[in-house]
């Protein structure tokens, strides 16, 4: 499969604002992975967003495939993207981290109040009882989205770890042009 395609593609609004909150650039185009995906997902609505890398989402649908996982259509449920990690903005035994609010926001400005599909790799949940799933509007994976803008870095956790060499490329890519946490301007 190929990492690259699509990778530099851009979107038609360059800037996106989450309503509340500062502007997000979310410029960069994640790569169109849906169709390497290996079947089967939920479909779900997203309820609110947590942070930069945890949503809260309602089950709307299933379709059977090994990227099914157990979710119980028309429950609520807490999903960890897999792959990638923000800094944290919501635990209230450590402080927020730098840019921890900003990958919120772009969170919730790629996201909030969509329908997504959600897609399993090996485990069905973190030691948190969070699903742990690939996210995609269409075919760009949400994941992947956040990487290639610096919102968020890669994060390999075996084993989900379908498509760690992709954010590794994708955080190395953002790292190389300056974006989101990779700019010389954040966390100084």
């Amino acid at each position: 499969m190929s990492f690259r395609r699509g990778l530099f593609a851009t979107v038609v609004a360059a800037v996106v604002s989450s309503g509340c909150g500062p502007a997000v650039e979310l410029t960069v185009q994640a790569p169109a992975t849906f169709g390497d995906e290996p079947g089967g997902f939920e479909s779900a609505t997203i309820e609110r967003v947590v942070d930069g890398d945890t949503l809260v989402v309602r089950i709307t649908g299933r379709i059977d495939g090994p990227g099914l996982g157990d979710a119980v259509v028309g429950r609520s449920y807490r999903v960890r993207l897999i792959g990638i990690d923000t800094p944290e903005s919501v635990d209230p035994r450590r402080p927020v981290e730098c840019f921890g609010r900003e990958a919120g926001h772009a969170m919730s400005a790629l996201v909030a109040g969509r329908s997504v599909r959600l897609v399993k790799d090996v485990e069905e949940t973190d030691r948190y009882e969070r699903l742990l799933r690939y996210v995609y509007m269409e075919a760009e994976m949400v994941n992947a989205r956040l990487v290639a803008n610096g919102y968020a870095h890669a994060y390999t956790y075996p084993p989900n770890i379908r498509w760690s060499e992709l954010f590794v490329q994708l955080q190395s890519d953002a790292r190389d042009g300056d974006r989101g946490l990779w700019s010389p301007d954040t966390c100084r």
